[in-house]
């Protein structure tokens, strides 16, 4: 069975190299270890004549490396599996895209620069004695180093959250030059927007809302979108998936539903997803987002004013991590340089999973 347009632009997109200079691209074997995935995840293996060997977990220890299934043509699984169930090609779109950012981010995690002393020298002052300048520099320099990467996560994760929960409910991440939503304050600007479906809702999905501001202008801005889309005709809707409740939260909620907009938080946000995703995608989210989310939201520390032993060692070939008994490895190469990272969605996001 031949794919449609729609369906080879989704494999073309997971097989081509993404931009800047870590970018990375699926290989015929990993494109065919996801399909064999869904498969597993659909409960389809009785579908096929031939049996699927057994693949490993798409969250597990295991090197990600390690996540391919050889000597198994993936076009002939892929046209098997869309025939089947035609909504996975867009899990495969959605599924592909979060692996090509995991692979992403561990290249990052190999070949993120160590900060030079010029960037945190004059921050020493603050410590300065209470350390051996020596002692006060590796500290420094390994604060400033995880602050790059903490970065570089964020940004890394706002390029495949926000695509893969849009396509999921039928919508578009949108990025600010081509946004339909204008601000009030300079209406030649637009903004990015997380999703914006064919109804005109658009959506601002948040893993959480903080009681601590981000800053005064920041929570301005954070106010005013709502009454932005209600003023450029779409419906401004707010998802929040921790439902801890705090004043910041009731602030926001209150003015998205002032400008005609809907909130909905923890439960009702994955029931929201779930009413518009069907049943195929909800399997997605619910698998690949909301699982790994809850789980993280149930493990943090009760007492939040604890954290356990932290080890770091860096050498010229690994990263060592050990974080209340457990290790994480992690090879080192500074041949391939890390991109700068910026705060922006890139301009293409809404090309991310394009054909979906």
């Amino acid at each position: 069975m031949a794919l449609t347009a729609a369906q080879s632009t989704i494999v073309a997109k997971a097989r081509s190299v993404g931009g800047g200079a870590i970018g990375v691209a699926l290989s015929e074997e990993v494109c065919s270890y996801l399909v064999a995935v869904i498969i597993r995840d659909l409960g389809l293996e009785g579908e096929f004549s031939d049996p699927l060997p057994d693949v490993l977990p798409f969250f597990s220890t295991h090197p990600l490396s390690g996540l391919v299934l050889p000597d198994t043509p993936f076009l002939p699984l892929f046209e098997k599996l869309v025939s089947l169930v035609p909504d996975a090609a867009s899990y495969f779109g959605c599924l592909a895209t979060l692996h090509k950012a995991r692979l992403k981010y561990e290249a990052i995690l190999r070949t993120q620069p160590i900060p030079t002393i010029d960037q945190v020298g004059p921050r020493s002052l603050l410590q300065y004695g209470t350390l051996t300048p020596k002692g006060l520099a590796d500290f420094l320099l390994w604060r400033k180093w995880i602050y790059d990467i903490d970065n570089r996560a964020a940004q890394e994760t706002g390029y495949v959250f926000e695509p893969i929960i849009a396509a999921s409910i039928g919508g578009t991440p949108v990025s600010a030059s081509k946004s339909p939503i204008k601000r009030s304050s300079d209406p030649r600007k637009g903004r990015q927007v997380d999703c914006i479906r064919p109804d005109l809702k658009a959506y601002e999905v948040k893993l959480r809302v903080t009681i601590a501001a981000s800053g005064q202008g920041r929570w301005s801005e954070e106010l005013d979108f709502p009454g932005d889309c209600k003023a450029s005709g779409h419906i401004p809707v707010l998802v929040v998936l921790d439902p801890t409740p705090n004043t910041k939260l009731s602030e926001l909620s209150r003015a998205f539903q002032e400008n005609g907009g809907e909130v909905y938080v923890g439960d009702d946000a994955w029931q929201h997803f779930n009413s518009l995703a069907g049943v195929v995608m909800s399997r997605f989210l619910e698998t690949y987002v909301h699982e790994p989310i809850n789980s993280l939201l149930q493990a943090m520390p009760a007492n939040g004013d604890e954290l356990p032993e932290l080890v770091l060692k860096m050498t010229a070939q690994e990263l060592y991590v050990a974080v209340d008994g457990e290790t994480l490895v992690t090879e080192r190469s500074l041949t391939q340089a890390a991109e700068d990272a910026n705060d922006a969605l890139p301009e293409d996001v809404d090309e991310v999973l394009s054909g979906l």
